[in-house]
């Protein structure tokens, strides 16, 4: 379960505008699709998305709760909301699995609950793996080697995202 409190974004910015930038969804939600591609370690069968609809307003599909299905039985959520407050973390990622529980916040703080000599592991600094991602990237390309992210996959997260965004 991945929970993005994205903050809220004027209608009017570039970032709403489909043709400019893509969405939200398409521009920045993309990443938690493709996080929750990689943790599953299967490909997308299906997914569902819901979007907020506000009383004074159009529909924001910058508050959507996204439902993937992956073809080994496992489902991940993301729920990306530009209306929460800015007091609460800004990502959080929460796995369950085998009556054991990891949480991540912010990329900052990991907690583990039922696992056996580890309960929390903190950074100094905010780790989102850039760095590591490039510098694979670098290594495969200088030793000829694999891409780390094979091409099918990072097809298929794209199509997803586009698809979900043009449902949105």
């Amino acid at each position: 379960v991945m929970t993005v409190n994205a903050g809220a974004i004027p209608y009017d910015s570039w970032t709403q505008d489909p043709a400019v930038g893509g969405g939200r969804l398409l521009g920045e939600a993309c990443h938690f699709i493709d996080l929750l591609r990689f943790l599953a370690g299967a490909p997308i069968r299906d997914f569902n998305i819901a979007t907020l609809e506000e009383a004074n307003g159009p529909p924001r599909s910058d508050n959507a709760t996204i439902t993937l299905r992956f073809e080994d039985g496992s489902v991940g959520t993301v729920h990306y909301l530009a209306c929460g407050h800015n007091g609460l973390a800004k990502e959080r990622l929460e796995v369950f699995g085998a009556g054991r529980v990891l949480q991540l916040d912010n990329f900052r703080q990991l907690r583990g609950y039922g696992w056996q000599g580890f309960t929390r592991h903190r950074l100094w600094r905010q780790d989102k793996g850039q760095k590591a991602c490039v510098a694979a990237f670098i290594r495969a390309f200088r030793d000829g080697a694999a891409s780390p992210i094979a091409i099918d996959e990072i097809l298929e997260v794209s199509r997803v995202a586009i698809e979900i965004a043009e449902r949105a």
